[in-house]
């Protein structure tokens, strides 16, 4: 995938992710997003956008659940 596509891919992946988690600020998730992105970098770059978005999903999913648990204490 070219360097456009996989920035492009990832943009769309901030912008799913904020609809998700609407309670999440949106530059929290994208600096979610960007992490997750940065630690993917390498040779093989076709999977990126899915490897990018599952991971920050769950890092999104994790911060709900503290925020959460904060709520109920």
């Amino acid at each position: 995938m070219p360097l456009m596509d996989e920035n492009q891919a990832i943009e769309l992946i901030c912008e799913r992710l904020c609809a998700r988690f609407p309670d999440v600020p949106p530059a929290t998730v994208r600096i979610v997003v960007q992490e997750v992105h940065a630690t993917l970098i390498g040779r093989v770059r076709d999977y990126i956008p899915v490897l990018v978005e599952r991971a920050a999903k769950e890092r999104l999913v994790s911060m709900a659940h503290v925020d959460q648990l904060r709520a109920v204490s």
